[in-house]
């Protein structure tokens, strides 16, 4: 069972070099069960690079990281998404032709029971089908009527809610948003936030990259400022503002040494 008072994901040292470029130095990295913690830093700051080590797309130089208190090496995404890391990256990583139910399984199809599935490889499209209807309506994302139409044919709010609810329904225990509101208008935006709440509300912690800051300290419990390559402070968005965040951010204000 998990602890609330100890982190879900832990990191402590991270260092990643690229030459003689340091993406990331000596950066530690707390996400506790059950939050929203959002991750802000200037462009250049070394988010990505800090991403990318928590799920596996970068092995770090040094450091080390623990999930749910266990320590673990990931050599690909593959093996953090099975260890319980699900990454949205900005691009939502969809196929457009293929429809919802095929995106939601994507290496992770069900197969027919028997000898079709197990010889010939017959796919249980009616499993996966009622599988991925119980899981969208499970987050609210009842404006998708036909689960066989075409990606392609979604807006984008609802192609962001598609990728979330793929992350969110094999037994996640960690979510990672990477600037899923960028690309959104007002009204599409405001139905990824309220999504990301509900993901919240399930025991689901998250980590939410943006540079949209009213969202941010909209949706945020704490936020992770990170400047030059490691972890600055940790604010909490009741008790600053989103001039202290930016100022921060980009060094015209230095952390108060209880907030570091």
């Amino acid at each position: 069972m998990t602890d609330a008072t100890q982190p879900m994901l832990k990191a402590r040292g991270l260092t990643k070099r690229y030459g003689r470029v340091t993406a990331l130095d000596n950066c530690d990295f707390d996400l506790m069960p059950g939050e929203i913690l959002a991750v802000i830093g200037d462009n250049g700051a070394g988010k990505s690079t800090l991403i990318k080590a928590l799920s596996g797309a970068v092995r770090p130089d040094e450091g080390t990281v623990e999930l749910d208190g266990k320590q673990v090496q990931f050599q690909s995404p593959l093996e953090a998404q099975d260890a319980g890391i699900a990454t949205v990256y900005q691009t939502l990583a969809l196929s457009p032709a293929l429809s919802i139910v095929d995106n939601m399984f994507m290496g992770r199809e069900l197969r027919a029971p028997g000898f079709a599935g197990t010889y010939l490889r017959k796919l249980d499209h009616g499993r996966m089908r009622t599988f991925a209807r119980e899981k969208l309506n499970d987050l609210g994302l009842m404006t998708i009527q036909d689960i066989d139409q075409p990606v392609e044919t979604l807006s984008g709010g609802q192609r962001q809610g598609v990728a979330v609810a793929r992350a969110a329904a094999f037994g996640s225990k960690v979510i990672i948003l990477d600037e899923p509101t960028a690309a959104l208008g007002v009204k599409e935006s405001r139905k990824v936030l309220d999504l990301i709440q509900d993901v919240r509300s399930r025991g689901v912690p998250i980590i939410l990259i943006s540079h949209n800051m009213p969202h941010v300290f909209e949706v945020a419990d704490r936020i992770h400022v990170h400047r030059l390559g490691r972890r600055l402070c940790v604010i909490d968005p009741k008790s600053h503002s989103m001039s202290d965040a930016v100022a921060l951010m980009t060094g015209a204000k230095q952390p108060e040494p209880e907030a570091a």
